[in-house]
């Protein structure tokens, strides 16, 4: 296709700026409204018949309707849709900005930059969710960040929107391996916790240098994440929290996006670190001598495969309810916005430990997903905190303490009393009993003996 051609007698087509398992995106030119845009061409698998081509049309056509559906600067602008060439074309804002992937690849990046970028999306995140839209297909490359520090989340082309209806058909995308949760890898509906956990997959990418699921192969990642527990991030620091709530197996156990926003507030708003002192200039390996530093963590061998997107064997399903109690509205007694509670007063919990059957499971040991159950709140709940000065309740606090000691000064007391007062009986009985014994000699022997 030429450089030089219309689209819909409208975009010139100029350059291709990327590629991905489902289209091209183009830089283009609107010469009606004079500005550049970005226009993805859908590039149809062929072979298709005439059914599998409607059904792709179809998805295509309900990207485009639910990213014009949102407005925030966190999500890009759809502005128009072309059916040209027997394929439709979506034409967008254009976002001239590396992607998080792409600096992912040059070094890790701190912590409170990482923390920055998550508030960003989330916000994003929320915004869509508040509209009944799921992304469903967060991670690195589908993350764009501004020279001035814009995070905008791109390809909503697997979207799910409530109230549309079910699209089935072989072929069709349900994600990235490497960024699936557990739930959607066990063929499980997405719901807004589905959103989150891929939020916090990117993030433990952003710091660790690759996803937690991250194999050379989908199909390892697929069942890393059916049958592995997330591992442990060695480099998240402050970010630890927030990782270990954000990737938790189950839904229901999983932290919201209420009580993630004031934990990435915090470490964003950290002081930045001192920097390290330089080795003095005779201990630095030069020459023959120096040593090869390693690259980026993670990138080594990393499987390409194992982060692209994938094919459904079954179907794009039907968009789940927009559940308002999934956490995303603030609760009672917190402010909306950025003024959410403080770190210390989220109240998300570690799931239970691994073997133990909490409240609600089913039969068969796995536990039923949110939309199937009432939420259950009570290991949510963290105790209150301690009073002004004092130290937090408890089986070993100060309180307990002089209460055990003041009991066992007690019992003590009362052992010795007891070992005085028997001394004294049996030094009276004594006494008695000497004093009795002359008495009875002379009374046995009787006068004149």
């Amino acid at each position: 296709m030429g450089q030089a051609r219309l689209l819909g007698n409208r975009y010139r087509l100029d350059a291709v700026v990327g590629r991905g398992g489902m289209g091209t995106v183009w830089r283009a030119y609107d010469v009606m409204l004079d500005r550049d845009v970005a226009v993805k061409e859908v590039v149809l698998p062929p072979g298709l018949s005439d059914a599998e081509r409607a059904v792709l049309y179809e998805r295509t056509f309900r990207e485009a309707r639910a990213s014009a559906r949102l407005s925030h600067p966190g999500v890009v602008i759809v502005h128009d849709v072309v059916e040209e060439s027997d394929r439709p074309w979506i034409v967008m804002e254009l976002v001239l900005a590396p992607s998080l992937q792409d600096l992912l690849d040059r070094g890790p990046i701190e912590h409170r930059r990482v923390a920055e970028i998550g508030l960003q999306m989330l916000a994003a995140l929320r915004h869509a969710h508040e509209k009944g839209i799921l992304h469903r297909d967060i991670k690195p490359s589908n993350v764009l960040i501004t020279d001035a520090g814009r995070v905008v989340l791109t390809d909503f082309g697997i979207a799910q929107v409530e109230g549309d209806a079910t699209l089935t058909q072989t072929g069709l995308v349900m994600g990235s391996p490497a960024y699936i949760p557990p739930e959607r890898a066990q063929g499980e509906r997405a719901v807004p916790a589905s959103d989150l956990w891929a939020l916090g997959a990117t993030l433990y990418a952003a710091v660790e240098g690759r996803s937690p699921y991250e194999r050379p192969d989908a199909m390892s990642s697929l069942q890393a994440a059916l049958t592995e527990p997330v591992p442990p991030a060695r480099n998240a620091g402050p970010l630890s929290r927030v990782l270990e709530g954000l990737l938790a197996r189950e839904p229901v156990h999983r932290m919201t996006a209420a009580q993630a926003q004031p934990l990435l507030t915090h470490v964003a708003t950290l002081p930045p670190a001192p920097p390290s002192p330089s080795p003095p200039a005779s201990s630095r390996p030069t020459g023959t001598d120096a040593t090869m530093l390693d690259g980026p963590p993670g990138r080594a061998g990393r499987g390409d495969d194992a982060a692209e997107t994938v094919l459904d064997p079954n179907e794009i399903e039907a968009a789940t309810r927009h559940d308002a109690a999934d956490g995303m509205a603030p609760g009672p007694g917190r402010t909306p916005g950025l003024d959410g509670p403080t770190l210390l007063e989220t109240d998300w919990a570690p799931p239970p430990p691994q073997g133990r059957t909490p409240q609600g499971q089913g039969p068969s040991g796995r536990t039923p997903p949110p939309w199937e159950q009432p939420r259950q709140y009570g290991n949510w709940q963290q105790p209150a905190p301690p009073a002004q000065g004092g130290a937090p309740p408890g089986p070993h606090g100060p309180g307990e303490r002089r209460k055990t000691v003041l009991i066992v000064a007690i019992a003590v007391i009362l052992v010795i009393a007891a070992v005085l007062a028997g001394a004294f009986i049996l030094r009276q009985k004594l006494q008695a009993d000497a004093m009795a014994a002359p008495a009875a000699r002379v009374a046995a022997t009787g006068p004149g003996m």
